[in-house]
This record gives structure tokens, sequence and C-alpha cells, in this order.
């Protein structure tokens, strides 16, 4: 082989290897649908994702999400059920961001499951309003958020920008979040947080065993085993942890790929340098929740590591996190993500 065609090989290889953004960029249309309490997000007139923030719901979320085969990558449950899908954890349902501890007020765990009198222990985040929308080679939806207690105090304003970007291979979610302290808060080191995604039945680990878990208030959730041949989820991270070994390290992306219909899925979740934490502590639990949490270094380090973060009234804080979700016939490369990861790290 000569010097050109080594030369050519190489540059093939650096090709493949490269993120999406290196691609064509597809059309990325977003409809505010004030009516429904709803933005739709579709991707040359495809399903893409929705911000959805009815009264029901304690918090606004992207939900569903669709692969770029207009597969659905988020469970179902408990906004609109699938036959064989789990219904444990009922707090998990799309993209959202929340912590279990904010001023000791609980936005992580509330669902319609939380009864009346315990209420009060849980906060809500209520859209608040629509800033922008817009279409185009990149899609954006930008809003106003109250995180408030039982009684409707506000704790922390928030704004969040979400830019949706699409190729023909891959989907791209950037969540910019800013959090403006309306009084002293305090959001100490603790498990449940803060970037959570729940994956649909075929992204879920293999386990032969059911687990239970017990939150900070005693209320325990059984999770049953999961086997059978349409389970087929795997963890990997930038460390080289795979699967349950990724729970409770550190690292600066995450990734959980599997099979769903005979295609490969990929969803890679991105942390950003300039966040607190960096690089994040992976809450990546094997029956699905996939959540990134920068805020809890004390519990995942055993102790050896304390975060103890908080804002003084007036403070500001920011939050940045990629998520790509990809589908094809292979999972997706670590350089590839390592360049998205570069390239995030950028423009933010």
């Amino acid at each position: 082989m000569n010097l050109k065609s080594i030369h050519l090989k190489f540059f093939v290889m650096l090709l493949s290897s490269l993120p999406a953004f290196a691609q064509k960029k597809l059309n990325v249309e977003v409809h505010a649908i004030p009516k429904e309490n709803k933005v739709s997000v579709l991707v040359n007139g495809k399903n893409f994702t929705e911000l959805i923030y009815p009264d029901s719901l304690p918090k606004p979320v992207l939900f569903p999400i669709y692969a770029p085969d207009n597969q659905i990558i988020t469970r179902g449950f408990p906004l609109a059920t699938r036959p064989n899908e789990p219904v444990d954890h009922p707090h998990h349902f799309g993209l959202w961001l929340n912590y279990e501890n904010v001023n000791g007020i609980d936005f992580w765990n509330n669902s319609s499951a939380i009864p009346a009198e315990k209420k009060k222990l849980y906060g809500e985040i209520r859209l608040d309003s629509i800033i922008q929308t817009k279409s185009g080679r990149l899609g954006n939806v930008t809003y106003n958020a109250n995180w408030q207690d039982h009684q409707k105090n506000i704790l922390l304003k928030e704004r969040t920008t979400y830019n949706f970007t699409a190729y023909e291979d891959r989907r791209i979610i950037d969540r910019i979040t800013m959090l403006t302290a309306m009084q002293d808060v305090s959001m100490g080191d603790i498990k449940d947080g803060f970037l959570g995604l729940r994956v649909s039945h075929e992204l879920e680990l293999p386990s032969n065993e059911a687990r239970e878990f017990t939150d900070d208030k005693g209320n325990i959730t059984k999770v049953a085993a999961k086997s059978g041949a349409d389970v087929t989820g795997n963890y990997l991270t930038s460390e080289g942890k795979q699967g349950d070994s990724a729970w409770g390290t550190r690292a600066k992306w995450c990734m959980l790929y599997g099979r769903k219909n005979n295609a490969s899925i990929s969803i890679a979740i991105i942390d950003h340098p300039r966040n607190p934490g960096y690089p994040t502590y992976w809450h990546a639990r094997g029956y699905g929740l996939f959540a990134a949490n920068p805020l809890g270094q004390k519990i995942f380090s055993n102790g050896k590591e304390t975060l103890n973060f908080s804002l003084k009234k007036g403070e500001t804080a920011v939050f940045r996190f990629r998520i790509v979700v990809a589908s094809g016939k292979e999972r997706l490369s670590n350089a590839s993500i390592d360049a998205d990861a570069l390239e995030f790290g950028r423009i933010y």
C-alpha cells in the first residue's frame, strides 16, 4: 500500500469517527401549542419529541423522545403505558431536571402516587412562560419556570433553553438551564438527581434479581427482575466503566446502548466542563433510569467527597447537558461521542 492510499484510508477512518455535525443538518420544526400545554418538535415532519407541561404533572418534561428510525426510546408509563413495560417509579418519565433536596423539599420523587398528607414534603416545577420557539437547522425552545414548595413559595427561578439538532442517523438535544435563587437555597448531597431520563424496556440492563430501593423518606420501590431476549441494554462511560459498574462513578459522558426491533439504539449523555461538579457522577441504574447527578458527591463517593451545593438569594448557576440519540447498524463509537463532547464544550 503506497503513502497516498494510507493517507486516504486514514481520512476515511477519521470521517467515520466524526460526530453528526460533520453531516448535513435536517430541518427541525418547533411548534408551540399553548391550548395543549406543549411544544411539538418535528424533523422533516416526523416526530422528534414534545415539551409537555400540563397542570397534572409536577415538572415539565420532554416526552416521548424518538430515535432517528422513529422508535421511541422513552418509557411510556405513567403517561402512555405500553405492554410489558415496568410500572415502578411513577416519577420517572421522559427527560427532566430536578433534585431530591432543595431546602429539604423533594422535587425528584413527586408524583401522583404521593398521598395528600405527604405532599407538603414535595415540590413542583411549574412552567411560567414560553419565551421563544424557533424552527430551522437549529430548533429551539426557551421557557421560564418556578421551583416552588407545596405552599407555592418560589425557591428557584429557572430559565431553560433546549436546542435541537437532527441528522440522518442521530438526534441531539442540548439543554442549558440557569437556576436563580429567590431565597438562600441549599442543595445538599443526595442520591436522587439531577438530569434524568427513563428509557424504554428494551434498553434496560438484563438482571435475574428483583431489587428494592428506599428513598430518604423510607418509601420502598420494588423493581422486578429484567430478563429475556428483548432486554439488551448496557452502559459504557468515557472512563471505561460498563454495565452496573457505571453507577456511582465519575465520567465526562455515559452511553446506554442496546437493540430494539433489530436496530442498534445509542443514547449518550454528555457533561459540560463548566458545570458544577464536573465530571459528573452517574446515577445510572440497570432498570432504565439514566441520570447524571453532579451534586450528590457525598453519596457516590461513600463520604470521601462533599459538595454541599448552595446559592445565596440572587445568585445563579448554569447547568449544561447534551443528549445524543442514534440508531443504525452499530452503536455510537467512543470517538464519535468524544468529538460531540469536544464540540459541546466549545459552543456553550
